[in-house]
């Protein structure tokens, strides 16, 4: 029980609660004309200049009623619990104007946008006002049961109203987490297929710049346009994951851009061989496909000893991708290993797929399936 009591109490406030609209002031505006004009007409109303005063007191607390919940509400109620105790020591019975039931709304905001110190204080305002007003000037029990049901639907829509808006905002933040991990992976994915092309452009420099200057040049161009690249689509990339950043406008990889990702120089070679449409493909399920190819090469230019041929197959047809990478080197000790593989595999299951990775008859294998057709 005191640990309930303790949560409830380091209740944070409701995020999002929005200041001054223009809709409170009419609505203040509103109320305070409705209470001139309810003084007004009704003139057997006794002390009603001193209630119309005590109205437009009152009134204004509505415009704070979403950012400071528990101050407002504490400050309207405790006031008319003081100027109904005045009124009660007269003789005379509680405020009973209509137009102060425009204060129920500070009951919802309360509940809906107010911390769990704020609730308590306000809360407790409340409760002794209404206690007050059922003890000491008795309404009826029908009127006593009346008005905790109206206090009560307040508090309960301030209560429904909350927790949906924190489920939204919930469910928007697992959005923009997965969405994150997915760009994680893109950078992962696109800087190691562009460093390891530099590591093994690098190697082919130093092994025959001293012979041959020539391809010396060409490996150090290479390298400087793998670097560029890297630059461009990690700033592109980290822009998007950067807090508050706006994502640039730039095309998704796809399965088209499969044939410049093969001619890309590096060794071993990448031979690619595509069968059916790509057209019917979505361009979700076509970002994974370039990715695996492109995380698969990586892998295999990175860790297969000897190899001198990446065999790549895409095939599309019976409302599925399929994807088979080989290499016909020999895998070293961290073959399996990193988050490469597990990328892979990642990339496949959010698509309903699978991808298997290890070795086979000639070499490492990579394989994988991603369904796109409506009955997946």
């Amino acid at each position: 029980m005191r640990r309930l009591l303790r949560t409830a109490w380091d209740l944070p406030a409701a995020v999002g609660a929005p200041a001054h609209v223009w809709r409170d002031g009419v609505l203040v505006g509103v109320l305070v004309v409705l209470a001139v004009v309810e003084a007004l007409v009704r003139t057997d109303l006794p002390w009603r200049w001193a209630t119309l005063a005590i109205e437009l007191a009152v009134l204004p607390t509505l415009l704070w009623r979403r950012t400071r919940p528990g101050q407002m509400t504490a400050l309207a109620f405790g006031t008319l619990f003081v100027f109904d105790t005045i009124r009660s020591f007269a003789g005379l019975r509680p405020t009973d104007t209509y137009v102060i039931a425009g204060l129920l709304i500070l009951i919802y905001a309360l509940a809906r946008w107010g911390s769990g110190r704020a609730i308590a204080l306000g809360g407790a305002v409340v409760a002794a006002t209404m206690i007050r007003a059922f003890t000491v000037d008795p309404i009826g029990l029908q009127n006593t049961i009346g008005g905790i049901a109206v206090v009560a639907v307040c508090v309960a829509l301030g209560v429904i109203f909350r927790t949906i808006d924190a489920a939204r905002r919930q469910r928007l933040e697992r959005v923009r987490l997965e969405e994150r991990a997915r760009l994680a992976r893109d950078l992962h994915d696109t800087v190691a297929h562009h460093v390891s092309a530099i590591a093994v452009r690098a190697q082919a420099g130093i092994l025959t710049g001293a012979a041959d200057p020539a391809a010396a040049r060409d490996a150090l161009r290479v390298i400087e346009g793998e670097a560029t690249q890297t630059l461009r689509e990690m700033r592109a990339m980290v822009g998007m994951l950067r807090e508050g950043g706006i994502a640039p406008l730039a095309p998704t990889a796809a399965l088209s851009d499969l044939p410049a990702l093969a001619a890309a120089p590096g060794d071993p070679r990448v031979a690619l061989e595509m069968h059916g449409d790509p057209a019917p493909v979505p361009p979700a399920v076509g970002a994974a496909a370039y990715r695996i190819v492109q995380e698969a090469i990586t892998n295999s230019r990175r860790h297969a000893r000897g190899a001198t041929l990446i065999a790549v197959t895409v095939t599309v047809g019976a409302g599925e991708v399929g994807i088979r990478v080989v290499d016909d080197g020999r895998s070293g000790g961290a073959r399996g290993q990193g988050f490469g593989l597990a990328g892979m595999s990642e990339r496949a299951a959010l698509h309903g797929g699978s991808c298997t990775a290890g070795p086979g008859a000639g070499g490492w294998i990579v394989e994988a399936r991603m369904p796109f057709g409506d009955d997946r």
